[in-house]
């Protein structure tokens, strides 16, 4: 059996933030509807910025994430530094995603409206989003707010993470329709859309067959004596 490769996990970490800005971008400008993690954020995001222009889809994330982990504080009954550290990870990845929509969108207009284009950017970003989350899983430092309420409370009340993942998503994305109706009227779909629905489907399934095989392939190890400071 070959053995398997030691991946650091603060590099998993950087992976994780590099993919999940990227996938969330390719996915907005495929515009065939963003993933129900961050839909609410999108469509907070589109109705402010009618008012505000300033305010980007990564503010939006971590305007909406900074409400979330004091959730995950009021739920767990208890204020950790890592939570701290998690609204970090939120503008961090805002300023990802901010940064790949930029680079993105000084391709050629011609070449983005392209439907061939928008399909292989829509799968391609779920893709690589859904990798991202997976090597959140995978490291101490403490992941954005979204995976942080998955990775605490199912741990929390003894629940399978994937499992629990799923059940996370389908209630984001019903959250989103439910904003999409009160922002810009009812039957009308801002931001969540079919390919909202299909990440809603397999999301979960996703991220647990990248998860098994990154552990197929590589063995995550603390190469900085931080993890300590992470669990507080």
């Amino acid at each position: 059996m070959k053995e398997k490769r030691v991946f650091p996990c603060e590099l998993a970490y950087v992976f994780g933030l590099l993919s999940l800005g990227l996938g969330t971008a390719l996915s907005v400008v495929a515009d065939f509807g963003v993933s129900m993690v961050v839909a609410p954020a999108y469509l907070l995001h589109l109705k402010v910025s009618q008012f505000l222009p300033f305010f980007s889809f990564g503010m939006a994330e971590y305007t909406l994430q900074a409400v979330l982990v004091l959730v995950v504080a009021c739920l767990m009954r208890r204020f950790k530094i890592s939570y701290l550290f998690s609204f970090v990870t939120a503008v961090l990845y805002g300023f990802a995603l901010d940064g790949s929509l930029l680079l993105i969108e000084l391709l050629p207009a011609e070449f983005l409206s392209a439907i061939a284009v928008r399909v292989a950017f829509y799968f391609l970003g779920m893709a690589i989003a859904t990798l991202g989350v997976s090597f959140f899983f995978h490291t101490y430092i403490s992941p954005e707010a979204y995976e942080l309420f998955v990775k605490e409370l199912s741990a929390k009340y003894g629940k399978d993470i994937h499992k629990f993942k799923i059940v996370y998503d389908v209630c984001s994305c019903l959250i989103a329709i439910l904003m999409s109706f009160i922002f810009f009227g009812f039957f009308r779909f801002e931001g969540v859309k079919l390919g909202t629905i299909i990440s809603a489907a397999l999301n979960g399934i996703m991220i647990s067959g990248f998860s098994k095989l990154l552990d197929k392939f590589f063995t995550f190890e603390d190469k900085l004596p931080l993890r300590k400071l992470f669990d507080k």
